[in-house]
């Protein structure tokens, strides 16, 4: 079995608003994707964020998103890729504030949302991503989708002189190139337990999944994303790490 690192969202909430259960999730991960302000959060949840994380050593990264709270940052938006690029220097700027604050390194970036889904489609957007991460930090380590044919990202990334990390979900369905059925789309999310963790352990076995239109792919990735927004979304992390540590020890080096 591969050794996936294990990730999620986190530091959603928004004041008195509580979007997740860190908590409860922090503890079974390795890497901990922080809001940055312009999807979710705020800099009271940013900063305990990062204080959770770095109480249970899980690394930490940059989450930036289209500035979209009402959407949650799952809105397409028309911005010009300079536009992105300032707001990826924008956001990693003010959780790398946080870490500074802390003693405690940011390690790397996974765009949110929309800005996730449109870049992997747009190398545009993506080179201006990449642009944005560069500028501030090129040690920074970039997640993207493990999309079935990845070599131009790739190529991207030499330009950029960028490393990356490729990402899957245990609870997403796939399209045959390797995308993401969209939210919005029935079936989209896989809701049973049994389901998200078969599909965690086939990614990290490197075995082929099932795409929405019937054909087997596979993707190779370095992270596993789970989510935490509710009770069995938590029993299913738990049992995804209990498997991936009994198929992989328990070295998740970052």
């Amino acid at each position: 079995m591969a050794k996936l690192r294990l990730n999620a969202d986190v530091g959603e909430s928004l004041g008195p608003w509580t979007m997740g259960n860190d908590n409860a999730l922090m503890p079974l991960l390795d890497l901990a994707n922080i809001a940055c302000g312009f999807h979710a959060s705020e800099p009271d949840t940013m900063r305990a964020t990062v204080q959770l994380a770095a109480a249970h050593g899980v690394t930490i990264g940059a989450h930036p998103a289209y500035p979209d709270l009402l959407g949650f940052g799952r809105r397409s938006m028309t911005c010009t890729p300079q536009q992105v690029e300032n707001l990826m220097l924008y956001q990693i700027g003010a959780l790398a504030a946080m870490c500074r604050a802390e003693g405690v390194s940011l390690h790397y970036v996974k765009p949110h949302g929309a800005l996730y889904n449109d870049m992997a489609k747009n190398h545009e957007l993506l080179a201006a991503v990449m642009r944005g991460v560069a500028a501030f930090d090129p040690n920074l380590i970039l997640v993207v989708p493990a999309l079935h044919n990845r070599a131009a990202i790739q190529a991207l990334a030499q330009q950029h002189d960028l490393s990356l990390w490729f990402e899957v979900f245990a609870d997403r369905n796939y399209h045959q190139d390797g995308s993401l059925v969209a939210r919005g789309k029935q079936g989209a999310v896989h809701q049973e337990q049994a389901v998200i963790v078969e599909q965690a352990i086939k990614f990290a076995r490197g075995l082929a999944i099932r795409s929405v239109e019937g054909k087997d792919i596979t993707l190779q990735a370095d992270t596993l994303c789970v989510h935490g927004d509710n009770q069995a979304s938590i029993l299913a992390a738990k049992a995804i790490r209990t498997a991936l540590n009994n198929g992989n020890g328990n070295d998740y080096s970052a």
